[in-house]
């Protein structure tokens, strides 16, 4: 690979279905040869065919995965056809000509086959006694999760290449490869006989390699397989195209007039806002740029003409001010109380070990002498078991489950003397009780409990 100056670019899944739009304002426009060129984009699958594949990321509702888990079933089958369906539907919306779209449809439907004659044959060798099924479901999961990347990629390049753009299709799923190699090798392969300088890569999200992606990071590989590239090939910049600026607040909730995009800000107010479920880049991810000091640019997909957000290691406001505001409504806090605490050391690592056992992170924790709470943006489920390992392991304590919400002021430079004052005036003008505060002596968040409205 050429080593020219260069970016690593992510678009998301909904921004890759309106390829109407992208196409001037992230790839062609009015751009030059040395603007088209000297880029790398990673793509995520088309939005809501990782659902299918996997399962509903919000709802749980069960995609071809999650059936393909009920051993002795077939119904997974008709979920992996309509699969196939609906990506030959996305293709017919995409190409206007029949060329490409019968290119693009055969592409997918060698591949779905193929992973449907593997799925058959596991399911087949699994009634035997000595295979069992739940020992190669991470393999079947990341072979569904390629399908997602591959499709949208070998799209797009095809695409571009229809515009006179001399894109090329950079598969990292291991599609027909024998050797499992590392990602970081794997990377390197793929990248070293590009010329950047003449070629566009269409890089699809998912990597297969030998440390298995989906195992540490399920669904956030994506944006890990974007990280690596950009530190690998040492990129200038990495950009990651949304359907939305970065902003003050939700404009969603506060209207689009009340919320401004941020300017700039630093990977420490990342991570705060990946705590809250409301990732800027997945913290994974934001960790490898951070190490490799390049900054991440966070655009918006149909705002061209606007900077977007850039994110760097060292930048600190000058003035001390909150930069966003951000919630969550599915807080549960899980409150144990016993008064034989007092004077013990080991309650507290006690309760720790018993939530990293059920595989939960807390958002916030506060104690007194005889009480410890936790506070979790999880599962009923995950928080019943939680709790049942709790009252067997300590018996004498009362443990107390409540629903609230959590609003969480962020900033870069949160020192701004009397902002605890002021939120809480704010809350009481609106007859809102505070069930908890958390603010610690870093002075980047402001954390403030408060009842489900």
């Amino acid at each position: 690979m050429t080593t020219t100056p260069h970016t690593v670019e992510k678009i998301g899944g909904t921004s890759m279905r309106r390829f109407d739009l992208i196409k001037d304002s992230i790839f062609i426009g009015q751009r030059n040869h040395e603007e088209i060129y000297n880029r790398i984009f990673v793509v995520s699958a088309y939005a809501g065919i990782t659902n299918m594949l996997l399962e509903h990321k919000k709802s749980g509702e069960k995609g071809v995965y999650a059936l393909y888990c009920k051993e002795q079933s077939w119904e997974w089958g008709d979920a992996l056809t309509a699969v196939q369906k609906h990506m030959c539907d996305l293709n017919a919306e995409l190409f206007k000509d029949e060329i490409n779209k019968s290119i693009a449809d055969s592409f997918i439907a060698e591949r779905i086959e193929a992973v449907r004659s593997c799925l058959i044959d596991l399911q087949r060798l699994c009634t035997m006694g000595p295979f069992k099924l739940h020992e190669h479901m991470s393999s079947v999961r990341e072979m569904l999760s390629a399908l997602g990347e591959a499709h949208s990629a070998h799209n797009l390049a095809l695409l571009l290449n229809s515009y006179g753009i001399n894109a090329r299709f950079v598969d990292l799923t291991a599609w027909r490869e024998e050797s499992q190699l590392p990602l970081n090798e794997k990377i390197k392969r793929a990248f070293a006989e590009i010329d950047l300088t003449n070629e566009l890569p269409i890089t699809t999200g998912y990597a297969h390699c030998s440390e298995g992606l989906m195992n540490t990071y399920d669904r956030g590989y994506t944006e890990i397989t974007f990280s690596r590239i950009a530190t690998i090939t040492e990129a200038s910049e990495a950009i990651i195209h949304k359907e939305f600026h970065l902003s003050s607040a939700d404009p969603n909730l506060v209207g689009e007039d009340n919320a401004l995009p941020i300017g700039r800000t630093n990977y420490d107010v990342a991570d705060q806002l990946s705590d809250m479920g409301m990732e800027a880049i997945h913290p994974g991810a934001a960790k490898g740029l951070r190490q490799a000091n390049i900054s991440l640019r966070i655009k918006h997909s149909f705002d061209s003409d606007h900077p977007g957000t850039i994110i760097t290691k060292d930048y600190h406001s000058l003035t001390a001010t909150p930069e966003i505001i951000a919630g969550q409504k599915t807080i549960t806090a899980i409150s144990v109380h016993d008064q034989d605490m007092v004077g013990h050391t080991d309650s507290d690592l006690r309760l720790c070990r018993m939530i990293d056992r059920h595989n939960l992170r807390y958002l916030a924790k506060d104690t007194n002498a005889n009480t410890i709470t936790h506070y979790f943006n999880a599962s009923i489920g995950k928080i019943e078991s939680v709790c049942e390992s709790i009252e067997q392991e300590l018996p004498n304590a009362d443990v107390s489950i409540d629903k609230m919400a959590v609003i969480s002021i962020i900033g870069s430079n949160m020192a701004v003397p009397g902002i605890l004052a002021k939120a809480s005036n704010i809350l009481a003008d609106s007859d809102i009780n505070i069930l908890a505060i958390h603010q610690n002596m870093r002075q980047v968040d402001l954390r403030l409990f408060v009842p489900v409205s």
